[in-house]
């Protein structure tokens, strides 16, 4: 008996001792930017995603842990520019009022409150808000019906949610007042005061202006992108904080697990979850949905779906045969950068009777198609005139041209990867890019031992010249011409010295003294403007209106994001792209 209670106490005083010590984990399942979806996508390979399919999940994750935390950061509502099923006002708003059903019936602890809630005015989003289940968030919101914050403990942590709205809410939202989102740094100072250990934030102001507020509002742990994310990944950590990004559309699920421990967030890891037809439907939102919205909602392999007396409960799905529809892909042979694939993909949930046939350039076969149809630009999409016959071709009537009986993609649709009219010069590699970028610096870098030619985007008028940057551009790549043919040895030290401050007018500094005369005379005189006009001929010709973008060998053509990446460098370099003096 006596060993039993020195053993009872030896665990209290551990527990008292190193209780503070060990970490806590909270789990929260979360949603975003859903846009009204209910169904599973009208997706060429995966039809993934759906409410019920959702609910379901979500069961099973609250089985495993009765405690979680569920979440959406908010633009769930029907009809908004982002919404690729959007039909009219009253099928949006009926898919709309699934939507808000749908979330109460999941049991959403908190959702936070976007742009795209004001679609149908005010009243319709309050109305709908009203309930205390869920809960909706919005602190720079002007509402009584909206709560700013709410506080939740889960696993002994008390966790504070914010939600904020995207200002752009302003314009639709009939008299509400949507504030700046600074007003929040008031709120998670007195909210970690009186003991908040995590603090949460719904964003819908967009993943730019989330950078900001991480960045002018300590003690915000994490923020759920809920609007125009920059990036793909599931979860990134900036700073002592965590960005996490939803699915698009609620075609996946996403968790987190948090590890907290003497009040501050340890850790965080996130995985997210693949809602596929593996998943049963769940009865409870069964109840609720309508069978189709729209023919996309009416899925079946291999058919044609139509969808009769959308939107209520009455509506059902009939299937017939889809129509063949032949799609000629031309493209290049050796082209490493030419990709076909997405376009295809959007057009097979279009017309789901597509059948794609690929020719290859210089093939015979090609060359007679590229000539008969008149074709300068590749790769080629080209379809059959009895496309129109199809219900979906008032969708992209306006991005075909018609050339005989058929129809071929506008090259601003489909994308451009190859000029015909181009002669082949091996080894010559052009980038065409504004010195005003804010990534000028680390790409003259990165692109220095390929030597290319540089092209400015700077654009020829009639009384002279114009730039996306005012006068200070314009005068910038005078001077830069001037240095490239006057001294041509400091021409890339010159720019990678101008572009470290390019708002400077000390632009003196970054060249030798003894040309600095030379080159401003060059820059103010006709000299300087024909040289500028040789330099922008191949963007005028090939009109290339934004960078950085690549020309190689004088024919085939594409862009990136920002600085080259190890797998662009590593085209440059297969393409045997040498010193280009």
């Amino acid at each position: 008996m006596r060993k039993v209670r020195i053993i009872g106490w030896f665990c209290a005083l551990t527990v008292l001792l190193f209780g503070p010590l060990l970490a806590q984990e909270v789990e929260i399942v979360f949603s975003g930017q859903t846009h009204g979806m209910l169904y599973p996508c009208n997706c060429p390979v995966r039809q993934d995603g759906g409410v019920s399919r959702r609910a379901t999940l979500i069961k099973k994750l609250r089985k495993k842990n009765p405690e979680l935390l569920l979440l959406d950061c908010g633009n769930f509502t029907a009809g908004g520019q982002f919404d690729e099923y959007t039909q009219n006002s009253r099928l949006d708003m009926a898919r709309s009022e699934v939507n808000y059903r749908a979330l109460e019936l999941m049991r959403y602890d908190a959702v936070g409150v976007g742009a795209d809630e004001f679609n149908f005015g005010r009243d319709f989003f309050l109305k709908s808000a009203k309930k205390s289940n869920p809960v909706y968030l919005s602190a720079n919101l002007g509402s009584s019906q909206v709560l700013p914050y709410l506080l939740k403990t889960r696993a002994g942590v008390k966790i504070a949610l914010i939600g904020l709205t995207a200002l752009s809410a302003n314009q639709k939202s009939e008299g509400l007042n949507i504030a700046a989102w600074e007003i929040a740094g008031h709120l998670v100072e007195r909210l970690r005061k009186e003991g908040a250990q995590v603090v949460i934030v719904l964003s819908t102001l967009g993943e730019k202006e989330d950078l900001k507020l991480l960045a002018t509002i300590k003690g915000i742990d994490l923020v759920f992108v809920g609007d125009r994310p920059l990036k793909q990944d599931l979860l990134e950590k900036v700073g002592e904080a965590y960005l996490v990004r939803p699915a698009w559309q609620g075609r996946k699920l996403g968790k987190l697990v948090l590890k907290i421990q003497n009040d501050r967030l340890l850790d965080c890891q996130a995985q997210d979850f693949d809602l596929t037809d593996d998943l049963k439907n769940d009865p409870q939102i069964q109840a609720i949905l309508p069978e189709c919205f729209c023919d996309h909602n009416c899925q079946r392999p291999g058919l044609t779906g139509v969808c009769r007396n959308p939107g209520t409960f009455n509506a059902d799905c009939s299937f017939k045969e889809a129509t063949e529809i032949n799609l000629t892909v031309i493209g290049v042979r050796d082209c490493l950068t030419c990709d076909t694939q997405g376009l295809i993909d959007t057009l097979k949930k279009r017309f789901l009777g597509l059948k794609v046939t690929y020719l290859e350039y210089p093939d015979l076969q090609a060359k007679e198609m590229i000539d008969d149809l008149e074709i300068r630009m590749l790769p080629a999409y080209i379809l059959p005139k009895s496309l129109e016959q199809e219900s979906n071709f008032s969708q992209i009537k306006n991005d075909l041209r018609q050339v005989k009986d058929f129809y071929v993609f506008k090259p601003r649709v489909s994308g451009v990867s190859y000029f015909l009219g181009q002669t082949s010069v091996p080894g010559k590699l052009d980038v065409f890019f504004s010195l005003f970028d804010k990534n000028a610096g680390d790409l003259l870098t990165a692109l220095r031992e390929f030597r290319p030619a540089l092209h400015f985007l700077v654009f020829e008028k009639s009384d002279g010249f114009a730039s996306q940057n005012g006068l200070p551009e314009t005068e910038e790549c005078l001077r830069a011409v001037c240095v490239e043919k006057h001294c041509p040895q400091e021409y890339w030290d010159y720019l990678s010295c101008r572009v470290k401050n390019i708002r400077s007018s000390y632009w003196e500094d970054c060249l030798s003294p003894g040309e600095v005369i030379r080159v401003k005379n060059c820059a103010r005189s006709q000299e300087g403007a024909d040289l500028l006009k040789a330099n922008l001929e191949l963007v005028k010709r090939l009109e290339i209106a934004s960078g950085p973008s690549y020309l190689m060998e004088n024919q085939e053509i594409f862009a990136s994001r920002g600085v080259p990446q190890k797998e662009l460098k590593a085209i440059f370099k297969k393409k045997k792209i040498q010193m280009h003096q």
